[in-house]
């Protein structure tokens, strides 16, 4: 197995803040998108609502050419936003944004989804970060997905960045998971056989006139349809960009060692779906504090465990990928927290301080900012 054959690209999602108010912007002009693709190509996109862009990387195949370029396009596309007078921020959740104040973007997809889901897709105001990895030849993308979705919640977990909605305390480490259940094709996807079962499915839909494409199946885990790669979906927008990459690498990583053992994850009983659900609820209440069922024999694990007991599968990919140094950040990220612990610490100090539960918002808001562009 090649390293070449791992290949992997990521998408970041971001909000653009406006700098006084710190409120997400609800009318981004035009000319900010054709400003990104003109320095930047078709990596900048618009997203379902005005106050969101998107950047989809190049394909990578080398983690440290991944950093220094995600860096790059972050940088790149805060300038362009400064230059229009906004701040980028990455968090699965705007803390002080009220989706009754968002205007979805004009395009004829957002119009669509906005027109069918109605309230759901007005209120969509959320941000995630996608991760695809590109899988060999003869590699079935639906098996290689059914073995590795026991692992969803550990990623979850790690990028926990949306604990506010509508400008409150949810009690939750991300909200975003939260909120997407509310969606009909979201969530853990089935089990199916393989990906010509899959795509039995997807035909199925199409012709009932539920879906235009499989693109529009939301799941936490899907086979791209526009790509040849399993892609992550589950995952909150980090606010750090060296937290992305280290959650990438990790996919990566995850992927080679499923198609190295073949019978990985293989063995699985009746209710193993519900587990997985089970755990995703844990991931977005508690994130790396969450204890999560083992299977077999529904043994509770800590957060710190169930990622120790990756790493060490994985150890042989991590060196054949040269993934060690981006996978750094994840001690950290255990120890401290994700950016959704940070937010709630800088939150309750702001409280603590005598502050309004909107000026502590605020200041929550300025250090996502300021974390969300490398330096």
């Amino acid at each position: 197995m090649a390293a070449g054959e791992f290949t992997f690209g990521i998408e970041e999602e971001f909000f653009l803040v406006h700098p006084r108010s710190r409120n997400a912007v609800a009318r981004v002009p035009k000319r900010l998108v054709r400003t990104c693709r003109q320095r930047l190509g078709r990596h900048v996109t618009h997203e379902l609502l005005q106050s969101q862009v998107e950047i989809s990387s190049p394909v990578f195949s080398d983690a440290d050419e991944a950093l220094a370029e995600m860096r790059r396009l972050r940088r790149v596309v805060a300038e362009v936003a400064e230059a229009s007078g906004y701040r980028l921020m990455a968090a699965g959740t705007h803390p002080l944004a009220a989706w009754t104040e968002q205007r979805h973007t004009d395009k004829p997809r957002y119009q669509a989804l906005v027109g069918d889901f109605q309230i759901l897709g007005r209120r969509n105001l959320m941000c995630g970060l996608h991760v695809h990895v590109g899988t060999p030849p003869g590699v079935d993308r639906v098996e290689l997905m059914n073995r590795a979705m026991p692992w969803l919640s550990l990623f979850l977990a790690l990028s926990t960045s949306s604990p506010f909605w509508n400008r409150r305390d949810t009690g939750l480490l991300s909200y975003r998971q939260a909120a997407y259940d509310e969606w009909p094709r979201a969530g853990i996807p089935d089990f199916f056989a393989d990906e010509a079962e899959y795509q039995a499915f997807c035909a199925l839909l199409i012709r009932a006139g539920a879906i235009q494409d499989p693109s529009f199946l939301w799941w936490a885990i899907r086979p791209s349809h526009r790509y040849p790669t399993l892609e992550l979906r589950i995952t909150d927008s980090c606010t750090r960009v060296e937290h992305a990459l280290a959650l990438a690498a990790l996919f990566r990583c995850l992927l080679r060692a499923l198609v190295r053992m073949p019978e990985l994850g293989r063995a699985r009983g009746a209710g193993r779906r519900r587990v997985i659900d089970e755990n995703r609820w844990r991931a977005k209440r508690w994130g790396v504090d969450a204890h999560f069922i083992v299977e077999p024999g529904g043994a509770l694990e800590s957060c710190r465990g169930v990622l120790d007991a990756l790493r060490a599968l994985v150890a042989e990919d991590v060196r054949a990928l040269g993934c060690a140094r981006a996978l750094e950040p994840l001690d950290a990220m255990l120890a401290r927290g994700t950016s959704a612990h940070e937010q709630l610490a800088r939150y309750h100090a702001g409280l603590a301080a005598g502050g309004s539960r909107r000026e502590a918002l605020r200041h929550v808001v300025d250090w996502l900012i300021e974390a969300s562009v490398p330096k």
